[in-house]
């Protein structure tokens, strides 16, 4: 049985109608598209998305249903989800229920029946867009005026709204760090949106966390006398996550620190750099990216619509980025749009990725990198 009418509404006037999954009411947000053709739960679930209506190309969602082992957070973070046809049978042994029962216990509208491939190919050309679903306001024009006026992206601080309260043990969760590597290392990891598979590789590289919240002191940290500090991805605009921004460039050159996608932008504007707001971004389980290092080219997982501007700084002759913590090296680049994709500081102990080497679902190409802040903080 198919739920009520819904409409997906974009703010340059483009309309869909479809039906109603999941919850019924209204939602508003920033809509973009995400190119894995599995790994649905994953994705609901990453505080990263939060903010966003997230529309699947892939066009049938929910086949497998959902379970409670893979999670990323304790619900549902995307503010809708837009697909072309929602399964309402769960056909996995691992299922523990459907994603309509999910989405509607978390309260997030979704809408099906739609021209996803239309959709994506307008995010495309004019880039994100803010958005609204409803199954209340059934009137086009209504619903594009009040999608036009809610808020945007630019600007938005929302990594403190989707991070822990308060400090608490990986190991609570996980289990003890892994010791097959010999000594376990102590980290503090602020928590500006953190999937919880980051935290399980950790713990299986031997690191031990204590997870804080997104707006803690660096002083705090300073004071715990961590072998190193991790800078997790989350939403929003990492100009306005300005307490992130002042954590990280105080700990610079004091403790090892390892960055992954806001925590990457994070550290590229503590290091004096920039950032900047991508037309539709990179969403999805498929872009290639090139280590300059090892000439490797890694097939990447990605949630990110804001990048750090390699022409951020000035540079000396060997490309590197000079900034008066020392030189910057641009370790990382995205083959398909040359969007940079890390950095490693070369006189202080520090680098970042701009994608997720956890990668849950997958691809599992880099997830050597967990292995390269274990190395960092062994040589610090």
């Amino acid at each position: 049985m198919r739920g009520p009418t819904a409409l997906l509404a974009l703010e340059d006037g483009s309309v869909f109608t479809g039906t109603a999954f999941g919850a019924e009411g209204e939602t508003f947000g920033e809509a973009v598209f995400n190119t894995g053709m599995a790994g649905y739960q994953e994705v609901l679930t990453d505080p990263s998305y939060a903010g966003q209506i997230v529309a699947m190309t892939s066009p049938h969602q929910g086949n497998y249903g959902m379970n409670r082992e893979d999670p990323e957070s304790t619900k549902v973070q995307v503010a809708g989800f837009a697909v072309r046809e929602a399964s309402r049978r769960a056909s996995s042994w691992r299922a523990g229920g459907t994603l309509q029962h999910d989405l509607a216990a978390d309260g997030v509208v979704g809408i099906e029946g739609i021209d996803t491939r239309r959709l994506t190919l307008l995010l495309r050309e004019r880039g994100a867009m803010r958005a609204a679903v409803s199954t209340r306001d059934l009137d086009p024009g209504s619903l594009v005026t009040r999608a036009q006026t809610s808020a945007g992206m630019t600007g938005a601080d929302l990594a403190k709204a989707v991070s822990v309260d308060v400090p608490f043990e990986a190991a609570a969760l996980f289990g003890a760090a892994s010791t097959e590597l010999g000594r376990v290392f102590r980290v503090a990891a602020y928590d500006f949106g953190m999937k919880r598979t980051i935290l399980r590789l950790l713990a299986a590289n031997g690191i031990e966390c204590t997870v804080y919240p997104a707006e803690t002191p660096a002083g705090t940290i300073a004071a715990g006398d961590y072998d190193g500090v991790f800078l997790s991805n989350g939403p929003g605009d990492p100009s306005a996550t300005t307490y992130g921004v002042s954590a990280a460039r105080e700990l610079l050159g004091k403790v090892p620190i390892f960055g992954i996608c806001l925590g990457h932008q994070l550290l590229g504007l503590a290091l004096g750099g920039r950032t900047y707001k991508m037309k539709f971004g990179h969403r999805g389980v498929n872009q290639p990216v090139k280590h300059m290092q090892t000439g490797a080219v890694e097939i990447t997982s990605h949630n990110h619509g804001f990048a750090v501007d390699p022409g951020g700084w000035a540079k000396n002759t060997e490309g590197e980025a000079l900034t008066d913590l020392g030189k910057v090296a641009f370790t990382h680049w995205n083959l398909n749009d040359q969007t940079l994709e890390g950095l490693r500081c070369l006189d202080v102990p520090a680098f970042s990725v701009q994608y997720h080497p956890e990668a849950a679902p997958g691809p599992h190409d880099s997830r050597y990198l967990f292995q390269d802040f274990r190395d960092l903080m062994e040589r610090a």
